[in-house]
């Protein structure tokens, strides 16, 4: 039987509501496993999140079948997200988001507007973080902000990608030093840029907190600033940039898409599904172990999240140049 038979088959049995139990979605929605796409590497904040909720749910056997996770790397995620266009109104491949679904809908040669999506789910904000070797003589970020002034020349940042939220989190810091450019060099995820931070192979690095945890606990990097609206709970000592004089806030958007035109069922079932991913203590316990903010936001708020986020990133494409046609 055809999926919108089994859909309808199932709407009529008083099956398809949002509150009944992940068995009697079952019968309906899915029939086979379902992919999970990610445009990052494997090892990276996208992909860690993408396998620990597909985890959970399989766990919780709160789907028939798994969740299996793609990923399709290259490009600075035009790979991941060009595939996954192809997949308008498939109800068996899903997306984990990150600020790369801002990047995609505003680059002309790509275009994949924001229309182009049906959002499921903002599980976390994954705030961006100043971090430095430990054997750095910046001691404060007022004293990298220092050196960006008078000697920018000097520093290199690791990040992660020319258009990502590490590289805002850079053109913040040049707007609070005008005329100041700060060198950067990309690597395939956030892992990688830390380690070649905690290396001493780059000045800094502006990546998540969660991905160089690692590296601070073992005393090879040392955080400078968070940059979100107030100190995590996990890492109550370290400030944010905010209460050190500097409005800046930048984050990594941790969540999950279908494209357009997926049966509305569908999204209900998935919806419903990642709901209880994310009430689960086994995430509660993933996101504060990785530094996340936990915000919950469903298809409608995470709808209108992503378009009030992209007016706000709107003057950062254009003064690194991305409307512009390559």
């Amino acid at each position: 039987m055809k999926l919108k038979q089994l859909l309808i088959a199932a709407a009529a049995a008083g099956l398809s509501s949002i509150n009944a139990t992940p068995g009697a979605h079952a019968q309906a929605f899915p029939t086979k496993p379902i992919e999970l796409v990610v445009h990052t590497s494997a090892g990276s904040g996208g992909d860690l999140v993408s396998r620990t909720v597909a985890e959970i749910i399989r766990v919780n056997k709160w789907l028939p079948h798994q969740l299996q996770v793609n990923n399709r790397v290259g490009g600075a995620g035009v790979i991941g997200w060009n595939y996954f266009k192809t997949k308008r109104g498939d109800p068996y491949t899903i997306m984990s988001v990150t600020g790369t679904i801002l990047v995609m809908a505003y680059r002309p040669d790509v275009n994949i507007p924001l229309d182009s999506y049906t959002p499921l789910a903002l599980f976390a904000i994954d705030p961006q973080t100043i971090m430095v070797p430990a054997n750095s003589p910046l001691k404060t970020f007022k004293d990298l902000m220092a050196a960006v002034r008078t000697k920018p020349e000097s520093l290199v940042a690791a990040t992660t990608s020319a258009t990502g939220t590490g590289r805002l989190l850079l053109h913040l810091m040049e707007k609070q030093a005008p005329g100041s450019r700060i060198k950067f060099v990309t690597f395939k995820g956030g892992g990688e840029a830390t380690t070649n931070t905690a290396g001493g192979h780059t000045s800094f690095t502006t990546e998540n907190l969660g991905e160089g945890m690692g590296f601070v606990e073992g005393k090879q990097l040392r955080v400078l600033a968070i940059a979100s609206d107030k100190r995590l709970p996990q890492a109550p000592d370290v400030p944010t940039l905010v209460e050190l004089g500097f409005p800046i806030t930048a984050g990594t958007i941790r969540g999950f898409t279908y494209t357009a035109g997926v049966p509305k069922e569908a999204v209900t079932v998935m919806t419903d599904v990642l709901k209880r991913a994310h009430d689960s203590q086994q995430w509660k316990e993933f996101a504060a172990r990785n530094m996340f903010q936990d915000i919950y936001m469903g298809p409608e708020q995470f709808a209108k999240f992503l378009a009030t986020r992209m007016e706000e990133y709107k003057e950062f494409y254009d003064a690194i140049g991305l409307a512009k046609k390559p």
